[in-house]
């Protein structure tokens, strides 16, 4: 189920954050929705 609301922006920076950490180093060509399962 869907989460019912915009996502907030502390929400999106986790994401954000990793990818640009090195563990996100291997990441290449991904599109990576983060729409709190809207897309599921």
């Amino acid at each position: 189920m869907a989460t019912p609301r915009f996502g907030k922006a502390e929400e999106i920076a986790g994401m954000v954050a990793w990818l640009a950490a090195p563990e996100g180093r291997f990441v290449t060509g991904a599109a990576l929705t983060i729409d709190g399962g809207a897309n599921a």
